[in-house]
């Protein structure tokens, strides 16, 4: 794989992190602040769903990295710590 087109790859999963860590802000300022039990349970499933989404997205990022060694670039470092993970 060529070095452009994996920096492309992590340029797309960086921002889908990005788009799912501001989605779970959205939802986890939400949680519990309807009357409704039916829409909180709603509100809990999608919250949950973006984390479970995020640490998938995570794990492709971390197969990204380097195989033999166990310190990620500060690239990823830097997208992962923005994304809040």
């Amino acid at each position: 794989m060529s070095e452009e087109h994996a920096h492309g790859q992590r340029d797309g999963l960086r921002l889908a992190l990005a788009v799912l860590a501001a989605e779970e802000a959205k939802w986890s300022a939400l949680l519990g602040e309807s009357r409704s039990w039916r829409t909180n349970q709603i509100r809990e499933v999608r919250h949950k769903t973006l984390q479970v989404a995020q640490k998938r997205v995570q794990t492709v990022l971390n197969r990204l990295t380097a195989k033999g060694s166990g310190a990620m670039d500060a690239e990823l470092a830097a997208a992962l710590e923005k994304a809040g993970l």
